[in-house]
């Protein structure tokens, strides 16, 4: 049966010392499904594994987890040529970077079912989106300005909370690995 290549991508782990997950229990986890080449990066629910291309499911995967760890762990799956080819267009090209500069890309669960004008600028003018896809969301958080990432907030309150951000660091290492 022909593998592939997957990054898991889960949401709300690990964050303020809520919901935590050993990442060698999560490795574990995932390989009781089946799974093989498990690789975690950081702390936060980034896993890269291969399987059966008809094996890897997000619902599967979550309602794995749930029974695992006792806790709904919403999960956003991409293959791991969709993450490659997403950080081969060099998306942020152009945006200038400063210490106070975060490049983030947020992964949707489904289509927006709404149209976005772009770039889209916060109130306070710290945050900006500067492109939407069908799976993704591209933003620019400028901590000089906003010292707060309430940007977060936004991205919630127009694509819901089926959503998982990271960082574009570690977007570039996932894709690396």
């Amino acid at each position: 049966m022909k593998t592939k290549r997957y990054i898991a991508l889960l949401r709300g782990i690990n964050v303020g010392g809520n919901h935590k997950v050993p990442m060698s229990q999560l490795s574990e986890a995932m390989g009781q499904l089946g799974f093989s080449n498990i690789l975690t990066l950081l702390n936060t629910g980034n896993v890269i594994f291969e399987a059966p291309e008809k094996n890897a499911s997000e619902a599967v995967i979550e309602r794995h987890l749930q029974d695992v760890f006792g806790f709904p762990i919403p999960v956003i799956l991409r293959t791991f040529d969709e993450l490659s080819e997403l950080v081969e267009t060099d998306p942020f090209k152009g945006i200038a970077v400063t210490k106070d500069t975060r490049l983030y890309v947020t992964f949707l669960k489904s289509k927006p079912t709404m149209q976005l004008p772009l770039p889209y600028i916060s109130a306070d003018e710290s945050f900006q989106i500067i492109f939407v896809s069908n799976t993704a969301v591209l933003s620019v958080l400028d901590l000089s300005i906003g010292k707060t990432v309430k940007g977060m907030d936004d991205l919630e309150k127009l694509f819901g909370k089926e959503v998982t951000t990271r960082n574009w660091n570690t977007v570039v290492k996932l894709a690396n690995k």
